[in-house]
């Protein structure tokens, strides 16, 4: 899931990490200072189209590998999100670096997530700008429910709960529908989804640009 940056950092914020609140945390991620940078699919990629596999093996150096690479991916898009198939991987993993609407900063993994969202008597949705790292420099309004749980796994198999209210809440059911084969443009309307196609034509080669500087600026 991409934001613009103003909106996704800040030097003076409360952090919590894979859920639980921390005294402190750094602008770059850990993962991300080890990870190695990889190709971000694009919209149309057959990886994009359909559901991710489960993980089942955890605990191994190749997962911990994926994720650091999916951290450093995401920080030089400027995203806030970003699923395993974003990177060429069919797995049921999202990494994700997000505020939410009260200054929170949420850090993290999660793997096979199972989403809860409120039921319809209590359910709130909430039409806001969204965008995608594989729909690189598109973006329009979409309805989102203003709260979210994701259930599941860190990369050790422990259990973890994350709770999202406003954009994050937003960025959780964005990249839960990637794992399941969905981008941000199956939930427009034919027109609306025509215009985001029509601005990534538009926009994409100034988004790889830019993309390509952020890197040098990290020697990747």
């Amino acid at each position: 899931m991409s934001v613009r940056r103003e909106r996704s950092r800040s030097v003076d914020r409360r952090v919590h990490v894979q859920g639980r609140p921390v005294d402190t945390y750094p602008a770059l991620p850990p993962e991300a200072g080890r990870g190695s940078l990889r190709r971000v699919t694009v919209v149309g990629e057959e990886v994009l189209n359909r559901p991710c596999r489960e993980v089942t093996e955890f605990g191994t150096p190749e997962l911990s590998a994926l994720i650091d690479d999916m951290f450093v991916t995401m920080y030089v898009a400027d995203g806030v999100g970003l699923a395993a198939n974003q990177v060429g991987f069919d797995l049921r993993l999202f990494v994700y670096d997000c505020p939410d609407d009260y200054g929170v900063r949420h850090v993290g993994h999660i793997i096979n997530p199972v989403l809860d969202l409120p039921d319809l008597s209590s359910r709130r949705l909430v039409d806001d700008y969204e965008g995608c790292l594989s729909v690189p420099g598109a973006g329009l309004a979409v309805p989102r429910t203003d709260r979210a749980v994701a259930r599941g796994l860190d990369k050790n198999g422990n259990a973890l709960v994350i709770e999202g209210t406003g954009y994050f809440a937003r960025c959780l059911q964005h990249e839960t529908d990637h794992l399941f084969g969905h981008t941000y443009l199956d939930r427009l309307s034919r027109r609306d989804r025509k215009d985001a196609l029509r601005q990534m034509e538009d926009r994409r080669e100034d988004v790889f640009a830019q993309r390509a500087i952020k890197a040098a600026r990290l020697g990747r």
